[in-house]
């Protein structure tokens, strides 16, 4: 079956060209957690460099999103981001600091998923 949207051809680069151009959308969602997790939405913007896909949802419920890691300074962190290729925009759906607990050592592998 195939995604009902149009998939990016490099999930990563369009992220942050939409970052970097300020083309995002930002959820409701994300704007109640960041506040309650206390990560800077400047944060996000600024640490585009670092971006790294750590998960891929391409048949996610409106758009494919990707889980992506990220760091800024010493804070380690990750954003999920749903891509809409047609609009050429992204929408930050949610950020957290990754539990030790669901995450191994590198904070990009999800445990049990080996």
């Amino acid at each position: 079956m195939k995604p009902k949207h149009k998939l990016p051809d490099d999930a990563l680069c369009f992220i942050q060209r939409c970052v970097k151009q300020r083309k995002i959308l930002w959820t409701y969602h994300v704007n109640m957690r960041v506040k309650d997790r206390f990560i800077p939405r400047q944060v996000i913007l600024e640490s585009v460099a670092n971006y790294e896909i750590v998960e891929e949802y391409p048949r996610d419920k409106y758009f494919p999103s990707y889980l992506v890691y990220s760091h800024y300074r010493d804070d380690l962190f990750h954003v999920v981001f749903a891509v809409d290729v047609d609009g050429d925009n992204i929408r930050i759906i949610t950020a957290y600091r990754p539990s030790p607990e669901e995450w191994e050592e590198d904070l990009k592998t999800r445990r049990g998923s080996l």
